[in-house]
């Protein structure tokens, strides 16, 4: 299986000004734990995840005054839709990453989540040599 077939269409882009309590909002109304974050200036968007926002609830601040571009990872992990589900896995695991951006050459296709490869790997049968305990 390769990240094309377990890709995701980007669904959700906020801008760098929008507060944290917005970008939660339209996380949640879109179903996604992750929003890229375009702001017109760089070719490539950012990214905010659910654990962006959670470390900074945690940490006490105000989601309706603390703003995305405070919080968001400016450069993306990217993969390429031909790449196999393994090594976007493998990749997700050595970066510490939950959501790579897929650019098929300079276009922006989708976003691989952790979730997505566990959605495809379980429709698909995937399975291992463990028994069932």
């Amino acid at each position: 299986m390769l990240v094309r077939d377990g890709m995701s269409e980007v669904s959700l882009t906020v801008g760098p000004s929008h507060t944290l309590r917005e970008a939660a909002a339209q996380m949640v109304e879109k179903g996604t734990g992750s929003a890229l974050v375009g702001d017109g200036e760089s070719p490539t968007p950012g990214i905010v995840t659910e654990r962006d926002l959670l470390i900074s609830v945690a940490a006490g601040e105000d989601p309706d005054a603390e703003l995305v571009g405070g919080h968001m990872s400016e450069s993306v992990i990217a993969a390429a839709p031909d790449w196999s589900l393994e090594r976007a896995a493998a990749e997700m695991s050595r970066r510490g990453v939950r959501h790579l951006v897929v650019f098929d050459g300079a276009e922006l296709v989708g976003i691989l989540s952790m979730r997505d490869i566990v959605r495809v790997w379980t429709s698909e049968g995937a399975t291992s040599g463990m028994s069932p305990g």
